[in-house]
């Protein structure tokens, strides 16, 4: 998949590095606010394109949805006009099929965050200052939302936003139209309370290169909207956040000595166009393939305290808008988490009790895997630590580290067609105490990780195709409570350049999350997540914009039940061709 590494997102390692060099160095747990994210296509004429390219005024988003809901993709289009054969200069603003953010009630106020045109590697910087009328620090909720438009011939791009140091957006931009597309991303940031309540320094960068071929500015507006806390039945009250959040700029940190629970959250990411990008496609030294990793493509985040593994998890397998050699995949519908990165979390509990001690210590994140002074990886992590309010200090011991050993195998078999069978697996499992004033609290974190996949190509990869599942399972249990989180990411792809140097992609995404909480061994709360994104799309390469005559098919489908989701189920299908939303169907 050469032109997949080289062509589409070259650009991007420049990028990359400009950003990891700028910012500091799911299914959510119990206590911790769910992060959701939506790209929504603009409701009423700015940015919003039909299949001939007209923009009408005044419609809004239901009415929207109703002319395209059940209609059949090739047949009519989002505005009821017929599909056209093939992509024009223009279409649909990206839209993603993930529920908005739910919204209480209550007063509100906006806050501008963030405001910039961004054209170079120039980071935005600013000030942000709480409101005043909404509350000063204990809200009931707190989105964090981006509205950005782009318009001309642009890469997609890399981005993050950091508050006082505090990584709280990391996110991609879309490939835009000609005649151009506006995009917006919302997220729940309620759980970066602690720092929401101080004023703070604002940075932001999404790193772009402008010239004579690549013309797009990527213009944003970042607001945060704060929603006042009530008191009394029924009525929206302010969540369980952290007491303190602590960016991790440097390996050496020193925690709050009555702290009595710790999370670690880390947005991994493998970018900046060059191999770490696809690093589930990279192969050992001897394969004939444009990527090299000598251990092979497995890939596992790791978190380290004073020297010793503290957490494991499997990285998920972005696939940016420009990803798998082919644009017209991505241009409406975005792959999974492509808009919203959402972070790794791993509970850290049970080393509380080694890092009250008041001292400095070392916790660091590593990415195993990654060649020897390879780059290509981002990991901002920040530490959200509760404190027990009625203890200056909260003593303990780290009980138990039982570690698996490592599996790691690449088995390559040449051929006509090449193909390189991986599997990689590991496991971890860690308790301790803690003494607080409501009594000893013990914690166990139970990890195992898991990949498999199979990657086959010919010599010039002009075939390209690639099958995996990875699996990440963990148990916290923290007293009588016990959460069982089962993640599992899937991708199934091929690509290939025939005949006229036509190229064509068929590609499958699954990002799924079953999760259950017991108390005393009973069910008592359970969740599943079940995002997938399928699409098939053809273009001519190496001709210019006008000439590539793509076609391409889409469809998102994201399914949402029991806690976090609206009403307990949420299922909504977007289904796109040549650029036009031909299904916007909801089921819940």
């Amino acid at each position: 998949m050469r032109r997949h590494i080289t062509g589409l997102l070259g650009a991007l390692a420049l990028a990359a590095g400009t950003l990891a060099a700028a910012a500091p160095a799911s299914a959510a747990p119990a206590g911790l606010p769910a992060t959701t994210a939506t790209a929504v296509a603009a409701s009423a004429g700015p940015g919003r394109a039909t299949a001939r390219g007209a923009r009408p005024a005044g419609r809004s988003a239901a009415t929207t949805a109703a002319a395209v809901a059940g209609r059949a993709p090739g047949r009519a289009g989002a505005e009821g006009g017929e599909v056209p054969a093939e992509f024009g200069s223009d279409w649909h603003d990206p839209v993603t099929a993930g529920p908005a953010v739910a919204r209480p009630g209550t007063r509100a106020c906006e806050v501008t965050l963030a405001e910039a045109r961004f054209r170079d590697f120039t980071p935005y910087r600013g000030d942000y200052t709480p409101p005043t009328a909404c509350g000063s620090a204990s809200w009931a909720k707190v989105v964090l939302r981006l509205d950005g438009k782009v318009k001309g011939r642009q890469y997609d791009r890399l981005g993050n936003l950091t508050l006082g140091g505090v990584e709280i957006l990391r996110t991609s931009t879309p490939q835009p139209s000609p005649d151009g597309i506006s995009w917006a991303v919302e997220k729940d940031v309620t759980r970066y309370r602690d720092t929401l309540r101080r004023p703070q320094p604002v940075e932001m960068l999404i790193g772009n290169v402008v010239d004579d071929t690549y013309t797009g500015v990527i213009d944003v507006k970042v607001t945060l909207t704060f929603y006042a806390a009530e008191r009394g039945p029924g009525r929206p009250a302010a969540p369980d956040t952290p007491d303190r959040v602590l960016p991790l700029t440097t390996p050496a940190v020193t925690t709050p000595r009555n702290t009595e629970r710790l999370l670690a959250e880390v947005y991994a990411t493998g970018s900046g166009g060059g191999c770490e990008e696809y690093w589930y496609l990279t192969t050992p030294d001897a394969a004939p393939y444009s990527c090299k990793a000598a251990d092979g493509p497995h890939r596992e985040v790791r978190v380290l305290v004073d020297g010793q593994l503290a957490g494991i998890a499997a990285p998920f397998p972005t696939v940016w808008t420009g990803g798998w050699s082919n644009p017209f995949l991505w241009y409406v519908t975005p792959g999974p988490r492509a808009f919203d990165v959402q972070p790794v979390l791993y509970d850290l509990t049970p080393y509380a009790a080694l890092l009250n001690d008041g001292r400095p210590h070392r916790i660091e994140v590593s990415v195993a895997g990654v060649p020897a002074g390879q780059s290509g990886w981002s990991t901002p992590t920040n530490l959200l630590l509760w404190q027990d309010e009625a203890r200056a200090v909260v003593t303990g011991a780290l009980t138990r580290h039982d570690e698996g050993e490592p599996a790691n195998s690449s088995r390559w078999t040449p051929g006509t067609e090449h193909r390189l069978d991986t599997e990689g697996g590991h496991r971890l499992t860690v308790a301790g105490y803690l003494d607080t004033s409501h009594g000893r609290i013990t914690t166990t974190v139970s990890r195992e990780v898991r990949g498999a996949s199979v990657h086959r190509w010919t010599d010039g990869e002009g075939l390209d195709a690639l099958t995996a599942t990875w699996t990440d399972r963990e148990d916290v249990a923290r007293g009588a409570t016990t959460t069982r989180t089962e993640r599992t990411y899937t991708m199934d792809g091929v690509t290939t350049l025939g005949a006229g140097d036509r190229l064509r992609t068929v590609l499958s995404l699954g990002d799924r999350a079953d999760t259950v909480t017991l108390r005393g061994g009973r069910p008592v709360d359970s969740s599943r997540l079940d995002d997938r994104y399928t699409g098939d799309a053809t273009y001519t390469t190496n001709v210019p914009r006008d000439q590539r005559h793509a076609v391409g098919t889409t469809t998102a489908r994201h399914r949402l039940y029991g806690a976090g989701a609206p009403g307990g189920c949420y299922d909504r299908t977007v289904a796109t061709a040549q650029g036009t939303v031909t299904v916007d169907r909801r089921r819940c």
